[in-house]
């Protein structure tokens, strides 16, 4: 087996059935298998992927596992040389599949790699950054980042990134990573300390450790319709997650004090948050930044 793709998905059905149906249209040319793991959701989507695609392995579990968690489940029934971790909100257009297989192919020490995101409406969604620093993330936790474009900050999001290069970056998002098999067994899959956001920062960031390249390639690209599941969820839910993440990477990465400044900052961020949902305010995605 070429390519095994692990979806992870959560009461988005009409979009996870887009998702799978454009695969199967596009792909030719190579051996693969499609994974999804429905985390417990309400909308039938897991009776939609049993009975329209029963050539999909399919994992229905009756709680919300998160996305790590999830993910490292679809792993243990994966059984392709490279993974691709792939968000339901995604559409293929083109042979994407065969794409990614070959840029991996091409070079043993490529352990990710990512490509071009593109919105429905055709612009490209910004979906690379560099690592993260204790500054630039206090600017995100406290909201400043609407305010204050600091070089620390556009350095972060990789303001001055060429998307029409192919080349080795830190940091690719989450929704859309291709791995090599036994590269993600070797740093022992995605770190569950994470329910959801901050998981593919740290495996970027172990795969660095490592000496591994993470490649961006412009040579094939998706539609992302983003944060579908995530709308779903109130503003204050969603930055409490964020936080946690956000704590626990920079225990691990950054040591203790940036623990501490973090935690001491995060209740503010709940404020703001709070503010939000109270008054209807929609947050805007750092890729929009």
């Amino acid at each position: 087996m070429n390519i095994s793709i692990i979806i992870v998905s959560w009461n988005v059905k009409p979009l996870l059935q887009k998702c799978l149906k454009s695969i199967f249209d596009y792909t030719t040319g190579i051996d693969f298998e499609v994974i999804v793991i429905d985390n417990a959701s309400k909308d039938d989507s897991a009776q939609m992927v049993a009975s329209e695609f029963p050539q999909v392995d399919l994992i229905a579990s009756n709680q919300n596992l998160g996305f790590a968690k999830a993910n490292n489940l679809g792993l243990e029934h994966a059984s392709g040389n490279y993974i691709l971790f792939m968000n339901p909100d995604m559409e293929f257009i083109e042979n994407s599949l065969r794409a990614m297989h070959d840029v991996m192919a091409n070079d043993d020490q490529i352990g990710l790699a990512t490509c071009q995101l593109d919105y429905p409406d055709g612009t490209r969604q910004n979906n690379i950054k560099n690592n993260p620093g204790l500054c630039d993330q206090i600017l995100i936790l406290l909201k400043l980042h609407h305010i204050f474009k600091t070089k620390k900050l556009n350095k972060y999001l990789a303001k001055d990134f060429n998307y029409f290069k192919e080349q080795e970056v830190k940091q690719i998002m989450g929704a859309f990573v291709i791995a090599e098999n036994d590269l993600i067994e070797e740093v022992g899959g995605w770190d569950t300390d994470y329910f959801i956001w901050w998981e593919d920062l740290d495996l970027c960031k172990k795969v660095q450790e490592l000496g591994r390249k993470i490649i961006y390639t412009p040579s094939t690209k998706v539609i992302h319709y983003e944060s579908k599941s995530f709308v779903q969820q109130k503003s204050l839910v969603k930055q409490k997650r964020f936080n946690k993440g956000m704590r626990t990477y920079f225990k691990k990465h950054h040591g203790i004090l940036s623990y501490l400044i973090i935690s001491i900052l995060s209740p503010i961020s709940l404020l703001l948050a709070w503010l939000s949902q109270t008054f209807k305010i929609k947050p805007q995605p750092q890729s929009k930044i």
